[in-house]
């Protein structure tokens, strides 16, 4: 599997945003979907990540800057066929990687409440990620989750240096 930062112009990555797009606006009322589209993805605050095996797209990931000390995880997405096999992992590995360069000190995210999005709610508290309130732009939602991981460095002392 290689993970590349993306341009977002190859219409694999539209036809996977698409895709994204519809699950999200299929289990989500249009109020409170928060899933970005190609345009809104190409804004210079995001970073955006495609997995890919040979020319086969796998899935997708963003980090967008919300500040010196903070970002947020948008369009994370597995290709239906490809779910299951660690791809979502990995993206969030190179998403965590690149907070960490950035010397993030927080890390956050929103996803859906309902049952559809439970295995992306698992996967997150997996790698630490706990419920937190909203953060903005965000406001409280029955129908969002949030979470975030307080960001310390890898061998668990807290300071945050490489």
């Amino acid at each position: 599997m290689l993970i590349r930062e993306d341009d977002l112009r190859g219409p694999e990555v539209a036809g996977l945003l698409l895709a994204h797009l519809d699950h999200t606006s299929s289990h989500s009322p249009a109020e409170s979907m928060h899933a970005l589209d190609l345009a809104a993805l190409r804004a210079p605050e995001i970073t955006f990540w495609t997995a890919w095996n040979g020319a086969d797209l796998l899935g997708c990931g963003a980090l967008k800057n919300l500040g010196k000390r903070h970002g947020e995880i948008k369009s994370m997405h597995t290709a239906q066929s490809h779910r299951g096999k660690g791809v979502a992992s990995a993206i969030l590995e190179q998403i965590l990687d690149e907070a960490w360069r950035r010397k993030y000190q927080r890390l956050s995210l929103e996803t859906g409440g309902m049952d559809v999005f439970a295995p992306a709610r698992a996967l997150y508290a997996g790698f630490g990620f706990t419920l937190c309130e909203p953060f903005p732009p965000y406001r409280e939602d029955p129908f969002s989750v949030f979470m975030t991981l307080h960001m310390t460095d890898r061998d668990g002392t807290g300071s945050n240096s490489n």
